[in-house]
């Protein structure tokens, strides 16, 4: 499927979960020369189904099996000269070595992962390579029949960098253009707030779009991120617009009754009605969360300025628990109930 584009430039995704399906599968389809690296299970379910592609905009593209660009063996990133990192934020230092060990020094590492440090991660273990952040503003969740579908939309965000200007043709054509960003830490600490939704949306049990809709879910995501705020702004941090409102005044239009939110918000709800967090996916498979990289990043700023975050601590706990036992769907008012408790109290609190 390689189009004739010259010099043929190698694309490696480090990370087949439902993100870096979807990417690849999208590069793949618009006649980039990639591979995909990732774990067995995924290998002999795209082996034995392929790949169905469908977005909210009607996108719907079958790709076949066969021939179709996989590999578990990290050492396919030896030709590679784009490499996307799209594992989970817990194992960014693993795929750290593994890319020192295989990858070509001339490679530009981009990591497109959740979470505010896991770029500095990666360079931690990579000196001589040029590693940038990245960040998905999409969501996308694995469907039956080996369905990878993108249920919200928005453009690849990227540090800036020259030698980006080769590769932004090709995204384009796959429908994943790249917009060159500055000042990324702001943008990663801005996409964090609104990955807060991640834990409330898992613990709904709900899609997205009708977990938004309520306001006492949303009453929850408030709490989290006026906390996260707080901390924020202690910490010296101005995070980044990243949705149509700046993130001061989320709290106050996430609080707005229904029939208001869905008038001036309409933005944030034009969600595809399938669309799910990633933590609620991982959650009904079984696998760990990032919660950790998200909630958990709140409570560990507070934790270094000697402040507490009750609230995104504790949703972080719910989440845990929710990983060990099993999702255990709580309704909006009893989730607030709880959260708000622990909120108030003491901001000092170890």
């Amino acid at each position: 499927m390689a189009a004739d584009r010259g010099v043929t430039m190698k694309i490696a995704v480090f990370g087949a979960g439902s993100i870096g399906v979807y990417i690849g599968a999208s590069l793949y389809a618009a006649g980039a020369d990639v591979v995909m690296i990732g774990r067995a299970r995924m290998h002999r379910q795209i082996a034995s189904q392929g790949v169905l592609l469908t977005d909210l905009d009607g996108r719907r593209q079958q790709l076949e099996a066969h021939d179709f660009p996989y590999d578990e063996n990290p050492s396919a990133l030896a030709a590679a000269d784009l490499i996307l990192v799209t594992v989970k934020s817990a194992d960014s230092a693993a795929a750290a070595v593994a890319i020192a060990q295989y990858a070509k020094p001339e490679a530009l590492i981009v990591s497109l992962q959740n979470g505010v440090g896991n770029a500095n991660t990666l360079r931690g273990a990579m000196t001589g390579w040029q590693v940038l952040a990245g960040m998905v503003p999409f969501n996308v969740v694995q469907m039956a029949g080996s369905r990878f579908h993108r249920g919200s939309g928005g453009e690849l965000m990227i540090e800036a960098c020259a030698r980006l200007e080769q590769w932004h043709a090709i995204f384009s054509e796959a429908g994943l253009p790249i917009q060159q960003c500055h000042d990324f830490a702001a943008i990663q600490w801005g996409k964090l707030l609104l990955n807060l939704n991640n834990a409330v949306n898992a613990l709904s049990d709900l899609p997205l779009k009708s977990e938004l809709s309520q306001r006492a879910y949303r009453r929850c995501l408030a709490l989290l991120i006026e906390e996260a705020l707080q901390v924020l702004r202690a910490a010296g941090i101005r995070p980044a617009k990243i949705a149509k409102v700046a993130p001061q005044f989320l709290p106050m239009l996430l609080r707005l009754p229904d029939s208001l939110f869905k008038r001036i918000a309409a933005a944030m709800l034009k969600i595809d009605p399938e669309a799910r967090s990633s933590m609620w996916e991982d959650l009904r498979a079984g696998r760990r969360t990032e919660v950790d990289y998200l909630n958990g990043a709140i409570v560990c700023l507070a934790q270094s300025l000697g402040k507490g975050a009750p609230a995104n601590r504790h949703i972080v706990a719910l989440i845990h628990a929710a990983e060990g036992t099993g999702l255990q769907p709580l309704s909006g008012e009893a989730l607030y109930l709880d959260l708000q408790s622990r909120a108030l109290q003491s901001d000092t609190e170890p």
